[in-house]
């Protein structure tokens, strides 16, 4: 591919929030420079780490444009200084814990983006052990986005999301003043109240690795959870909890039992 037709490529801003993240954020710096889609740029958003997180940031990241560190109010305070510095016609947020799968992944993504009606696009995800990344846990598996599906428990993957700047523009930023459901807030705003047009990949693109803001905790669940019940209310979405919360659960499970299962690409 000759430089001209690279700078003719849509660009995409890929967003990386981080906080004292040394251990790990070298898997996603390298997996977003190993990308075969040229027009991308790495925007990311540290929170004053005190350990080597902006070491390994200008070390391996070589896609790297912009690297803010300053203290914040949580990750989608975070979220939102990123997006105010991303160019990119295209956005995506791959948190610091988070890879892609292969280095095809944005090429996928961008294909799917070629169909201009398209404002959204999301696809699974495997969440994976902490220290050997190899072993799958859980297999979110997703499909195509339904009117009433937030009302049924179910939201996209949200490290798998990318979206059209227009989106932002017209749905607006995060609330930051949610700190462990602000993903389920936005998304919430983005395709129930408003509508977004999506396209469902049915690939694995990304390796999570377990913990992180919503967490494993019964604390961190249930404060999830309770933000999640406002988002909704707030929403004029009207759901039975028991009935919800038992979807959610059952969900959980399925990833479970489908975890043996996923062919993850790469």
């Amino acid at each position: 591919m000759s430089r001209q037709d690279a700078v003719q490529m849509p660009l995409i801003s890929i967003i990386t929030v981080c906080f004292n993240s040394e251990a790990t954020l070298a898997d996603t710096l390298e997996s977003v420079n190993s990308q075969f889609y040229p027009a991308i740029e790495h925007v990311i958003i540290d929170g004053a780490s005190k350990d080597r997180t902006l070491e390994v940031v200008r070390s391996r990241g070589k896609r790297v444009t912009q690297l803010v560190s300053e203290a914040d109010r949580g990750i989608f305070d975070a979220f939102n200084k990123g997006l105010s510095l991303a160019r990119g016609e295209i956005i995506g947020i791959l948190n610091s814990d988070d890879f892609y799968v292969s280095p095809s992944v944005i090429d996928l993504v961008m294909d799917a983006f070629r169909d201009t009606k398209v404002e959204a696009v999301y696809a699974d995800l495997v969440y994976v052990d902490c220290d050997d990344t190899s072993k799958v846990v859980r297999h979110w598996k997703s499909h195509p986005y339904r009117v009433g599906d937030f009302e049924r428990a179910f939201m996209p993957a949200h490290p798998t999301l990318f979206l059209r700047r227009s989106v932002y523009d017209r749905v607006g930023l995060f609330d930051a003043d949610y700190r462990f459901a602000g993903d389920y807030q936005f998304m919430l705003r983005a395709f129930h109240v408003h509508g977004v047009r999506s396209a469902y990949l049915p690939e694995i693109l990304v390796r999570m690795r377990t913990g992180g803001t919503s967490g494993g905790t019964a604390r961190d669940v249930f404060r999830q959870n309770r933000e999640i019940f406002r988002a909704l209310r707030e929403a004029g979405v009207r759901v039975f909890k028991p009935a919800f919360i038992t979807r959610k659960v059952i969900d959980r499970l399925l990833q479970r039992v489908r975890a043996p299962f996923a062919r993850v690409p790469g």
